[in-house]
């Protein structure tokens, strides 16, 4: 069976007239409540559940080993090969089960709201609750934009479709597999929407690059001056919750390309975790879940159909999905000039970095190589309390090419713009997770806003003697002693003996990057 089999087959099922193109989100609403794959939530947002699969899953996401891009690929345990007979097999098996179904939803949009570096997107869902997901998450185009789109990238989810790895080459009865020379993404055997969204910045992060434009796993906002300000972080660390402030307008809170002309948004649409949310910690995103709105295994009441935020019984993974627009200060479109301000956010489950460090420009380096966080509960299978981990460039899991081609390029950049880049961590504070508290959130904020406002660009600053930092020795609304990690701890032996520890894994983790220059390895990472 050739390439050209599989898209005659693909476009054929498409024209089937139980396939449903770009419906809106009221006609979604009422497919989802009909077909009773969700309820309607007491503020109007869709809510709906993810079965056993409640975080991404890492072990079943594959690349197909392909002539045009075998070289490119950075393959190891993230990027794993898949060959090109599996996937042609595999691909037939889905489009037949599809052919199978009662009803099909298509959304067809875009990636990228730069529109010279846009990607035209389709995505095809088994599920009509999937579908509005991808309509709230990627970019929606005008009428006039949808009569002449035509989708250079294809995504299709069948969630109750199970592979069979033995037969199929997969890892289990869930793949998520990209093809870049056929230019689809399979999905299947998992009804975590997030697999979608992620699936497409896999592909602008092989694509982007190969123009010259910088793709980047960060949120970013733009102050009343004009100053961008670019947040890198895993899941959990902040990024939307800090990127949502209301004296800044927001790019978006995840998925980011900065070119030559500026920053601009991947995405059409936020999806925040809301685990704990409440309107007064977090209002823009607590008032952004409304009608259209996605929420995912969150619990609600079952007479008032109210969400219960601080419940966990499902995961505490919950997220909300909803577009851009249900935010008041948006920047819209979603573009702006060049950054002045970067925050790397860490969840530091050691309870031993800074709340606040600025970084000279090999710590910059080695610290966004580094990747530092702590996988927080629920956003992979698996994971049930905090571990630490090093994710490269903050978004190991989605990059296809080598760290270094990022990092060089994020390097070029800060150098030409004169970035401020400081390291921040949300994580623990006065012990390690467990003994610990984790960082109040306002004093995060003010934090992250003293750095934004340039208060902390020439403040007095203390070295920490293990891992070589600046940290100020003053932030405004800060406690000072919050600011040096050691005189939170109540045990100095303790705290020495944890902050040891972690320097000698971020030093073990440094040496898989081989082609770095010294003075990185050197000046940028821990003194002891």
């Amino acid at each position: 069976m050739s390439t050209v089999d599989v898209s005659i087959e693909l476009t054929e099922l498409l024209q089937s007239p139980t396939v449903h193109h770009n419906l809106s989100v009221p006609q979604l609403v009422e497919k989802v409540l009909s077909r009773r794959e969700g309820l309607l939530t007491s503020s109007g947002a869709v809510r709906a559940e993810t079965g056993k699969y409640t975080g991404r899953s890492p072990e079943d996401k594959f690349i197909v080993e392909e002539a045009s891009t075998k070289e490119k690929i950075d393959w190891g345990k993230v990027n794993k090969p898949f060959s090109s007979e599996k996937f042609d097999a595999l691909y037939k098996k889905v489009l037949t089960y599809l052919k199978e179904q009662k009803e099909l939803f298509v959304f067809n949009g875009y990636a990228g709201a730069d529109l010279k570096y846009r990607l035209p997107i389709r995505v095809v869902n088994e599920y009509a609750w999937h579908n509005l997901f991808a309509h709230q998450l990627f970019i929606r185009p005008s009428k006039e934009e949808l009569i002449s789109h035509e989708a250079e990238f294809t995504v299709i989810s069948a969630p109750n479709f199970k592979a069979d790895p033995v037969v199929d080459g997969t890892n289990s009865e869930t793949f998520i597999i990209i093809s870049f020379e056929r230019k689809v993404v399979l999905i299947g055997g998992t009804e975590y929407a997030g697999e979608i969204k992620k699936s497409i910045f896999s592909v602008m992060n092989y694509l982007l690059p190969e123009n010259n434009i910088l793709s980047m796993h960060c949120s970013a906002n733009v102050g009343q001056e004009g100053d961008v300000a670019l947040f890198f972080g895993l899941s959990g660390t902040g990024k939307t919750t800090l990127s949502a402030d209301p004296n800044r307008r927001l790019i978006g809170d995840d998925e980011h390309g900065w070119s030559n002309s500026g920053v601009f948004n991947i995405e059409g649409g936020c999806y925040a975790k809301c685990i704990n949310l409440s309107k007064e910690k977090e209002p823009q995103i607590y008032d952004a879940i409304r009608f259209g709105a996605v929420l995912e295994n969150v619990i609600i009441d079952h007479d008032s159909r109210l969400p219960d935020y601080d419940d966990n019984m499902l995961t505490e993974n919950t997220r909300a999905a909803y577009p851009l627009q249900a935010i008041d200060n948006i920047v819209d479109p979603s573009v702006a000039g060049h950054p002045t301000t970067i925050v790397f956010l860490t969840a530091d489950a050691f309870g031993v970095l800074p709340p606040i460090s600025k970084l000279a420009k090999e710590q910059a380096m080695y610290h966004f190589l580094s990747g530092y966080t702590s996988k927080l509960a629920g956003t992979e299978r698996g994971v049930t309390s905090p571990q630490a981990t090093f994710s490269t460039c903050f978004g190991s899991p989605f990059l296809p090419l080598p760290a270094t081609t990022y990092a060089e390029m994020l390097g070029e950049k800060i150098d030409e713009h004169n970035v401020n880049v400081y390291l921040v961590n949300t994580g623990w504070t006065g012990g390690e997770y467990g003994v610990g508290q984790r960082m109040k959130l306002a004093y995060t904020r003010a934090m992250v806003q003293s750095a934004l406002e340039g208060e902390l660009t020439n403040v007095e600053t203390i070295k920490d003697p293990i891992f070589g930092l600046n940290i100020p020795a003053h932030v405004p609304g800060v406690p000072d002693e919050v600011l040096q990690p050691s005189k939170t701890w109540d045990s100095q032996e303790d705290y020495e003996q944890k902050a040891k520890e972690l320097a000698q894994k971020f030093q073990e983790n440094f040496k898989k990057f081989s082609n770095v220059p010294e003075e990185i390895a050197e000046l940028g990472g821990p003194l002891v």
